[in-house]
């Protein structure tokens, strides 16, 4: 539960209205600990996560609790407490999250709390297993070229055929004509 006042200052209104706003524009939350990490660590991990359309914002934990519970998304506080980074992404939230378990191996100071993807909370074993899974892009590439594999063998056997039987058709036309 979040800890609102009575009387909130505008400036953190306005802060906790801006928080919402950019977290309205997303489906899933990954919530990291990015504590012992250098700028340019953070800076590398960001460009990365940017190529995925995830971008990574820092936000203070109180905001970001407030901001959940107005959109509806319980059960994330547990993933804001210390300094914490929340990566966003709109789809294809497991290729983020492959981005950060694949950079977490060369820095492990970034630690992955956990998350909130497609409506349902993940902790970190979860999240780990998430990151493994083929992407949305991945899968329907994997689908076409299964589909495609079969049609393909057919149009080269019907292709072979045409060809055979227009080699005999061609040969048998030059004895016909013999004949004739």
């Amino acid at each position: 539960m979040a800890i609102l006042a009575k009387k909130l200052q505008p400036a953190k209104t306005a802060a906790i209205e801006e928080t919402k706003k950019v977290f309205a524009e997303y489906n899933d939350f990954i919530f990291t600990e990015y504590r012992g990490l250098t700028v340019e660590q953070i800076s590398a991990l960001r460009d990365k996560l940017r190529e995925h359309e995830a971008p990574m914002k820092v936000v203070k934990n109180n905001f970001a609790r407030v901001a959940f519970e107005e959109m509806k998304i319980d059960n994330v506080s547990d993933y804001l407490t210390g300094p914490t980074a929340v990566v966003m992404a709109k789809e294809d939230s497991n290729e983020a999250a492959k981005v950060l378990y694949d950079f977490a191996k060369d820095a492990p100071a970034l630690v992955i709390k956990g998350g909130y993807i497609g409506n349902e909370i993940y902790d970190q074993a979860k999240m780990e297993a998430y990151s493994k899974v083929p992407g949305k892009k991945q899968l329907i590439a994997m689908l076409m070229s299964a589909i495609n594999g079969p049609v393909q063998k057919l149009a080269a056997t019907l292709q072979a055929y045409v060809d055979k039987k227009s080699q005999e058709g061609g040969a048998a036309a030059p004895a016909e004509e013999a004949k004739a």
